[in-house]
């Protein structure tokens, strides 16, 4: 059973195809070993809403290419005991085993991207899934602060491409 990753194209900048970085995202999530019950949403929006989004929560003016959200600082599920208050009126705790691994929401601007692609010579495609990638890695725990954890994130994030996105025996 695969990760279920729910994905909306709130945007009409760029085209997006929905069904194909779904996919990519259930592959990147099992080949962490993240797959049966787990949920993460997947949201394409335009510059607008991305920059609203980048001062909201992260406190920086304007648009980027792509925000991760994680639902907690460590993921939810099996071993994590709910709140006994958070299980609402009348009802009791959720089982463990009815609780899904909420990973979070990975929210990318394809018009950032596109702009990106021309500027990097990619393909939109490859700038999407990179985009994709390293922000499922972000949810999943890993930063760039550091010169060590960024040089490990952009290799991982070459290594679930290569794996998941690219044809064998082409370039990035």
């Amino acid at each position: 059973m695969t990760a279920q990753v729910f994905a909306a194209d709130e945007q009409s900048d760029r085209p997006v195809d929905l069904a194909r970085w779904v996919a990519l995202a259930e592959r990147v999530l099992a080949d962490r070993g993240i797959s049966d019950g787990a949920e993460l949403s997947l949201m394409f929006v335009d510059e607008t809403a991305i920059a609203g989004l980048n001062e909201r929560f992260l406190g920086r003016k304007g648009p980027t290419d792509v925000l991760s959200f994680p639902i907690e600082d460590e993921l939810i599920g099996p071993g994590h005991v709910p709140d006994q208050e958070a299980s609402g009126p009348g009802r009791g705790p959720a089982e463990l085993e009815d609780m899904p691994l909420l990973v979070g929401d990975v929210v990318i601007c394809p018009e950032r991207a596109w702009r990106q692609a021309t500027q990097h010579e990619v393909a939109y495609e490859d700038e999407l899934a990179l985009l994709l990638v390293h922000g499922i890695l972000h949810l999943l725990g890993m930063d760039h602060e550091e010169d060590t954890e960024a040089a490990t994130m952009e290799a991982l994030e070459q290594q679930l491409l290569a794996a998941h996105h690219r044809e064998p025996g082409t370039s990035p």
